[in-house]
């Protein structure tokens, strides 16, 4: 067993310096972007995170290893070559984990707590789901299987998480154009935490913005539409236990309430936020659609 340091933990003391001097610069470039209650809404559920982290991680590295102890095609060492392969095979998992949170309602759930803040700074970045770290791990079983021991497996997810924390500013505007089309962005991000139809389920990406590239996600940050955080119907609450979890509240309600079919109940756990199975809802690409539609119109 590799003995790798708890990046995360390390990283705590940056997290709160990089806050601090974000505060300073936005206050001299006249952007409010900070909300005290909001704020601290994110710091408690990233300490919430933190802590649940220790009893999901147990569960996590058990499923891991049990792939890779019994099932794995080979024996990739640990070195810096396979550090280069992990990093895509990882940020490739990220994204696919990332959009299936945005399309299938189950994993939505936990992911929401990410999108609820109204506000975009680096303390968004710490507004972390309470549950989701008990069911994302098997978007990254294919790591095991191919042979990549766990405890590598592991650095690299934090190494990730801390690449996303810089990007959750609106301090820094576009870098330059060939960093822009390899790499995650605060810009691209800016995106994907728009309710800006046109900015709904866009740049999925943990570092690397070429998958959204490859497979049809992308959307840059467009000067004429300027980004709107949070979610299409906020949740207008700063309580974080209501935060972490009325998403499941809102699911389960839809899934068991009411008259209706057993395959339209489970649909309410795997088809896209919005979807309603009398047709009366909207998902992301019905906005997108009656958005591109009247701006045609105009």
């Amino acid at each position: 067993m590799p003995d790798f340091p708890n990046l995360i933990h390390f990283a705590i003391p940056f997290f709160i310096l990089s806050m601090l001097l974000e505060l300073y610069v936005s206050t001299k470039q006249h952007i409010k972007t900070y909300e005290i209650k909001d704020a601290f809404t994110s710091i408690v559920m990233g300490l919430g995170n933190v802590f649940l982290g220790f009893l999901s991680k147990g569960l996590v590295l058990l499923a891991l290893f049990y792939v890779y102890e019994n099932f794995r095609f080979f024996t990739i060492p640990v070195a810096w070559w396979s550090f280069v392969l992990l990093l895509f095979a990882d940020d490739l998992s990220y994204y696919w984990f990332h959009r299936i949170s945005h399309e299938c309602r189950f994993f939505w759930a936990s992911h929401v707590v990410h999108h609820s803040s109204q506000h975009y700074n680096l303390s968004t970045a710490l507004r972390q789901t309470w549950s989701g770290s008990f069911t994302s791990f098997i978007f990254w079983l294919w790591l095991p299987l191919l042979g990549f021991h766990p405890a590598m497996i592991l650095l690299q997810m934090s190494i990730s998480l801390l690449y996303q924390f810089w990007i959750h500013t609106e301090t820094i505007n576009k870098l330059p154009k060939w960093f822009e089309a390899v790499m995650n962005t605060p810009s691209h991000h800016r995106v994907h935490h728009g309710s800006n139809p046109i900015y709904l389920d866009r740049n999925h990406a943990g570092i690397f913005i070429i998958w959204d590239k490859l497979f049809g996600t992308f959307q840059a940050e467009l000067k004429e539409e300027k980004v709107v955080y949070g979610l299409v119907t906020n949740i207008h609450t700063f309580n974080p236990i209501k935060v972490a979890f009325i998403e499941w509240y809102y699911m389960l309600k839809d899934t068991f309430s009411g008259t209706k079919s057993f395959s339209n109940r489970i649909k309410y756990l795997i088809k896209p936020p919005g979807w309603k199975h009398d047709g009366t809802g909207k998902i992301s690409t019905d906005l997108r659609e009656e958005w591109l539609n009247s701006k045609k119109s105009n």
